[in-house]
């Protein structure tokens, strides 16, 4: 007994050892057991486990070389490509923050985002440089790398970054370390900075790993943009924790999507219901040879019954997971299994492994099977907090869970059916757009006394904004100067495509704007 005691005493006196959680880890275990398996492919560039492992060294030891170190963000507008990826990892190789960006996005709205991150440096495809340097103009001292073969005014080249000295070590994470910086609409028409940690994503591959029984022999298509969690983490990102390969288009082509499964056979992706719909509307679709596909998955907005259907047909072969799930917990919190497609048709499943789902009342009651309230989730998979606003961060984590602002109710059985938005979010293909961001802009114009955006049903694109606008007395504008002022601040799939002009906003008792009543009017 007391020697027993004695070694418990010696191990309560060493000092813990960080165990290390960085992404490259994964990296690096796959490529010391199959260094020469390919990790993704770009067109005719093929990068392996071996090669990234050297390619991110390099990126890192270039980033360091002009002062970006531990806890720097280091943002990143790029089309879906190699690079990307080797960012991600050279960044986290330095125990920096990658910070992709959204390229549809206006420059001003950039410019916030890396204002308010303070990002150190920003990396950027050469297509998207005039967009950088319209966002970056009023930027000051922000390390400029542009991905590209020529030399660009203001810009390092990618390749000449990479040809400093590689550093001896890379950066051991903790954890609660941030991996990731990914900015999502608000409620407060502003983006939000979404820290995402190590932890939160060895989680969430472990449960889609887990839920998909993901290989090394699966073969991933990322068709969708890789700055959304459901191309990077629903695809990428799982697939990489697996050991497979993954085939990187630039960006979404619906034939080129059909020509690459038939091609290379592949087993699994994602797609946004607008995507789905634009490769199901293929001339013969029907005809194509897409039964190599055993997993496709869905979400990112509620699909209609009938289309899940349709595509159910085209896919015969695979399990259609709809799937729900946000930034906020590295994307994929609940799947329909692939038992009950047709018998809980409509649903979105059950949770994955390691994650809580439940439906509150707006008193923070949990209410049983059939009863219509707001899912909170908790789980090591979900984020941290918002990045410098400590106020939305304890807004979010009221009462210990982690609240969606989605409306939703679970069946006997336990799965997830969402029935609505709890924060006017607008959903058009795949892309999260903030009703309020669009009125705040609107209400910058000097006519407009009252507006409020809605989204209206759209076949091609799940939903568009439109906006109801009340004028001040004696305004002298139109609907078409209204959309014009909107163009010049805001990315193109945020712009309403229609103005409507009423003489006054539906409220209730308590003066709140009454949005169903104009979605119910479109």
């Amino acid at each position: 007994m007391r020697g027993s005691a004695a070694r418990v005493t010696d191990l309560g006196s060493r000092p813990l050892m960080r165990p290390d959680m960085s992404w490259l880890g994964v990296l690096e275990h796959h490529a010391g057991r199959a260094p020469k398996k390919p990790l993704a492919v770009f067109g005719d560039d093929v990068i392996t486990y071996e090669g990234m492992v050297h390619q991110s060294a390099a990126l890192a030891a270039g980033l360091h070389a002009r002062g970006i170190g531990e806890g720097d963000v280091v943002g990143l507008l790029s089309y879906n490509n190699v690079e990307f990826l080797t960012t991600i990892f050279g960044v986290n190789y330095l125990g920096a923050i990658v910070m992709p960006l959204n390229w549809r996005l206006a420059a001003a709205e950039l410019c916030f985002i890396l204002e308010h991150s303070e990002a150190r440096a920003l990396l950027c495809d050469e297509p998207l440089v005039e967009l950088a340097n319209e966002a970056t103009k009023d930027v000051h001292d922000l390390v400029r790398v542009s991905i590209s073969a020529t030399k660009l005014a203001g810009w390092e080249r990618y390749s000449d970054l990479c040809a400093a000295t590689v550093p001896s070590a890379r950066a051991h994470a903790d954890g609660d370390d941030i991996h990731r910086l990914m900015y999502t609409s608000g409620t407060t028409g502003r983006p939000k900075g979404v820290m995402i940690t190590y932890a939160n994503l060895a989680w969430k591959n472990f449960a889609h790993i887990t839920e998909f029984e993901f290989t090394s022999t699966d073969v991933g298509l990322a068709c969708g943009p890789l700055y959304h969690v459901g191309a990077l983490d629903l695809t990428t990102t799982s697939l990489i924790a697996a050991g497979a390969a993954t085939i990187i288009h630039q960006t979404f082509d619906a034939e080129r999507v059909v020509d690459e499964i038939e091609r290379s056979r592949v087993t699994t992706l994602w797609m946004a219901p607008s995507m789905v719909r634009a490769v199901l509307d293929l001339p013969g679709i029907e005809r194509r040879d897409l039964s190599s596909v055993r997993l496709l998955i869905g979400g990112g907005e509620k699909m209609p019954i009938p289309f899940i259907e349709r595509l159910q047909r085209a896919f015969s072969s695979a399990w259609f997971a709809d799937a729900y799930g946000l930034t906020e917990t590295v994307s994929g919190d609940t799947f329909l299994d692939s038992a009950s497609t047709r018998s809980k048709l409509g649903s979105v499943g059950r949770p994955c492994l390691f994650l809580e789902l439940d439906i509150w009342d707006e008193h923070g009651a949990s209410l049983p099977p059939g009863g219509r309230g707001e899912v909170v989730l908790r789980g090591p998979k979900v984020f941290r907090g918002y990045w410098r606003d400590a106020d939305a961060t304890s807004a979010a984590f009221d009462g210990g869970w982690f609240h969606t602002g989605d409306i939703g109710f679970r069946d006997d059985d336990g799965y997830l059916y969402i029935v609505d938005r709890l924060k006017d979010m607008i959903v058009s293909g795949g892309e999260n757009i903030a009703s309020s961001e669009i009125e705040r802009v609107l209400y910058e114009h000097e006519s407009v006394l009252e507006a409020a955006v809605v989204g209206r049903p759209d076949v091609r694109w799940g939903e568009v904004p439109v906006a109801y606008i009340v004028l001040h007395p004696a305004a002298a504008t139109t609907p078409d100067e209204l959309i014009e002022h909107c163009r010049q601040q805001l990315a193109r799939f945020k712009i309403p495509k229609a103005v409507l002009l009423i003489d006054a906003l539906p409220r209730n008792p308590s003066g709140k704007v009454l949005k169903r009543e104009l979605r119910d009017h479109l």
